[in-house]
């Protein structure tokens, strides 16, 4: 990945005319980065990188200790947003991504039964189900249960891809707590989106509202780092093109309030301050609860 002029350098690259590009991370060779470790200078990528009161240090020097003779364990190790340092940071991907397989393999052995009880629809008849149902109705455990439903192979291991592609790389950044808020608020609020403004008898699953929000976070880690983005923007344009093409089906509803909750939350977990990061954070993830709540309550006054 290319770096965006003006973005931070060791002293040992600058003025460099013989360099032939962007150094590796030392833990992970197949990844270019413009960040030093301020301790070691050591080049470290995002996922290596643990916020330090002056620039971002390597997880090797951040248990060595602070250099002002406190113990080692009196900090452990945190990630650019306060998490901390796990010791398999796709962790929280791999299992999100068994539990989506293992209820697409539910689905594919039940049937349309097991489906329509889950998937999100706002209040229609549901013929497998010899009755009406729907949010509407009081379910309100579709907006969750629908982001672990897909519609057929492809649609889940494209899904699946891009969750562990964009997935992986944001929770080492962020840590195993904030990823997941992060996840599950942007998929409910693509779920709301899709409740208030589809049509309350189209069903909609998959887990592409969360994917688009972990699209949306990335790009604000990126931009906080001063990573070139063009190549995020460019996938995220083909997503879009994607969603808006009517011959797909797709609902661009679950992947917009997916992408924009991303965003809101993304920002937070990135650029709150360090005295209040907990608190803005998971106050910033309350607040789009809130939104969801809100917007649920509404669409359901509308249909009942």
């Amino acid at each position: 990945m290319d770096q965006a002029p003006g973005s931070p350098q060791g002293p040992k690259d600058q003025g460099s005319p013989d360099a032939q590009g962007l150094p590796t991370c030392y833990r992970h060779p197949d990844r270019e980065t413009g960040v030093r470790c301020s301790r070691c200078e050591r080049p470290i990528c995002p996922a290596c990188m643990v916020s330090a009161s002056v620039g971002f240090q390597c997880p090797e020097c951040v248990r060595g200790g602070s250099g002002t003779g406190h113990s080692p364990a009196a900090s452990q190790p945190r990630t650019l947003a306060g998490g901390t340092v796990a010791a398999d940071p796709r962790l929280v991907t791999k299992i999100l991504m068994g539990i989506n397989v293992a209820l697409f393999l539910v689905q594919q052995a039940v049937g349309d039964r097991f489906t329509d009880s889950f998937d999100l629809i706002g209040r229609a008849y549901v013929p497998v189900l010899g009755s009406v149902g729907g949010i509407a109705e009081g379910q309100w455990y579709r907006l969750l249960t629908s982001m672990f439903l897909h519609a057929g192979y492809v649609h889940i291991l494209f899904n699946m891809l891009s969750l562990w592609w964009i997935g992986g790389p944001l929770e080492a950044a962020l840590g195993r707590a904030r990823y997941l808020a992060l996840y599950f608020v942007s998929g409910l609020a693509g779920s709301a989106l899709t409740y208030l403004l589809a049509a309350p008898n189209q069903p909609s699953l998959g887990a592409s509202g969360a994917i688009f929000g972990l699209f949306g976070a990335t790009g604000v880690l990126m931009r906080r780092l001063n990573y070139d983005m063009r190549p995020l923007i460019g996938l995220l344009v083909v997503n879009l093109i994607f969603t808006f093409t009517p011959a797909f089906g797709i609902s661009w509803q679950a992947h917009i309030g997916g992408l924009v909750g991303g965003v809101v939350v993304g920002y937070a977990m990135v650029h709150a301050p360090r005295g209040r990061r907990a608190l803005v954070q998971y106050g910033v993830c309350a607040l789009v609860l809130v939104a969801v709540v809100v917007a649920t309550l509404v669409r359901t006054a509308q249909l009942t």
